[in-house]
């Protein structure tokens, strides 16, 4: 895609069973010197210390602890908030360029709006000054699909535009404080998806849905509400851009995006209908965000099919969203085939699934104590050299984050499946960390030359001083 060329493209992988045709045999000196390799986190997924110094509930709290996450949730999580340092050195151990991290709106601005916690203050000073001492880039999200319950309770949070003010307040307290050190800041992750899961299926925080489209609907409207979400969160995402550009970028020198999430999407059949159905499920997923950043509007195809529950853009605000990013941060995970099913718009209430009108389906990994998880490295072997023929081909790609660091609380199966680079024992009270074969194949490319496509025979050989006990702590 050609517009690729003019920002910057931040990868953030999961593990799938996908495979790619890639470069073989690659290092880290194959990649530019600038670019970076890193792995990522969020706030509720890893810090705990939930109720600690001064942090009050997000949305995530309520909905975890009203039993809608398998039981789990993030009081403890992997207890980063107090591990910190231990982490950070792990970071240093592997050889991680950069951190990907989000920032607990709730930890910082308990309420959403006023005061700040000087605790939550430190914390994320602490945890910054770590990272940058240790030659570790922070790249700091605002939004990792959590915000304060206090604005849910206010008056519904994305919902109502008063949430553009208020986030646009608390970028510039974190911009005031942090930016003197952090020069890559993500407004939102995730930001379709989240919409998605929160405002139309009802199965991720605040839990807004209806009948018959969502899980266990008790509030919401599946048919409206994600698009409303989502224009607020276009215009809150520009407003806080606007805000850094105007007042920070240049004393900072730093750089502002957003991330989405996509899959890579392929007709099922080469019948014109799927190959139709793709190009509109594109759209839908990825052009719903991707359109108004680049174009200042929503694509053709969703105003044709959402009609007037679609939110039009005044003139000032197409203005204020269009190319209000420096880069576009890209979570991908797996590849999807797509199905036509027009017959879905022949339905009197539709949800933004039946907007779309197709099918589609992916895979997930069970969390277990196995440290050989070979899966993954094949997985990223594959992808990074993916990107290796990419960037040989004009990709202006600049940097890719493993997902995830340690083994998180996940948002959508709470602690029953397993991302992470290092196993965190949730049995034991100090929550080791252990690394798997993943941490060790990571490590072994981003500190010596030349990795092999053969896999595990020679990456076993090569890893002969890259013991467990190297990275255990």
């Amino acid at each position: 895609m050609l517009i690729l060329s003019y920002f910057f493209l931040f990868l953030l992988i999961n593990i799938s069973v996908v495979e790619v045709l890639g470069v073989d045999k690659f290092s880290r000196d194959d990649f530019p010197p600038d670019f970076v390799f890193g792995s990522g986190t969020s706030a509720y997924q890893v810090e705990g210390a939930a109720n600690e110094d001064g942090r009050e509930p997000s949305i995530w709290d309520s909905f975890s602890h009203s039993g809608k996450t398998h039981g789990a949730n993030g009081d403890i999580a992997c207890d980063q908030y107090h591990k910190y340092k231990d982490d950070v050195q792990l970071m240093v151990d592997t050889g991680l360029e950069a951190y990907r991290f989000s920032i607990s709106w709730s930890r910082l601005i308990p309420n959403g709006r006023g005061p700040v916690n000087p605790k939550g203050l430190q914390y994320y000073n602490n945890l910054i000054n770590e990272l940058s001492s240790n030659g570790i880039q922070p790249h700091v999200t605002l939004h990792h699909s959590d915000f304060p319950q206090a604005l849910e309770d206010k008056y519904g949070g994305w919902l109502s535009r008063k949430m553009v003010k208020d986030f646009t307040a608390y970028a510039d307290v974190c911009f005031r404080n942090f930016g003197d050190r952090v020069l890559h800041w993500t407004t939102m992750n995730e930001a379709n998806v989240f919409v998605i899961g929160s405002y139309n299926g009802g199965y991720l925080p605040p839990g807004h849905c209806s009948s018959p489209f969502g899980i266990n609907c008790t509030r919401g409207n599946s048919s409206t509400e994600p698009y409303l979400a989502t224009h607020h969160i276009l215009l809150g995402h520009a407003s806080a851009a606007r805000l850094y550009k105007e007042k920070y970028q240049d004393q900072q020198h730093g750089f502002i995006g957003i991330n989405l999430f996509a899959f890579w999407l392929h007709p099922l059949t080469n019948k014109t209908k799927d190959v139709i159905a793709t190009q509109r499920a594109k759209d839908f997923l990825i052009g719903w965000y991707a359109d108004p950043l680049v174009y200042g509007d929503y694509p053709d195809v969703m105003k044709k099919n959402v009609g007037s529950r679609l939110p039009a853009f005044t003139n000032l605000e197409s203005n204020l969203v269009k190319g209000s990013f420096d880069f576009l941060g890209l979570n991908y995970y797996s590849t999807l085939f797509i199905k036509d099913d027009s017959s879905k718009l022949n339905m009197e209430v539709r949800d933004f699934d039946a907007d779309m009108a197709i099918d589609l389906s992916g895979q997930k990994t069970q969390r277990n104590s196995s440290l050989e998880d070979e899966p993954r490295v094949n997985y990223l072997h594959g992808h990074i050299g993916a990107l290796l023929d990419a960037l040989r081909n004009g990709s202006n790609t600049r940097g890719y984050f493993q997902w995830a660091f340690l083994d998180v609380l996940e948002l959508l199966d709470g602690y029953e499946s397993s991302f992470g680079l290092y196993y965190v024992d949730l049995d034991d009270p100090d929550l080791k960390r252990q690394p798997k074969l993943s941490a060790h194949w990571y490590s072994h490319f981003l500190k010596t030359k030349g990795v092999s496509s053969d896999g595990f025979i020679k990456l076993e050989k090569n890893l002969t001083a890259f013991s467990h006990a190297h990275f255990s702590r």
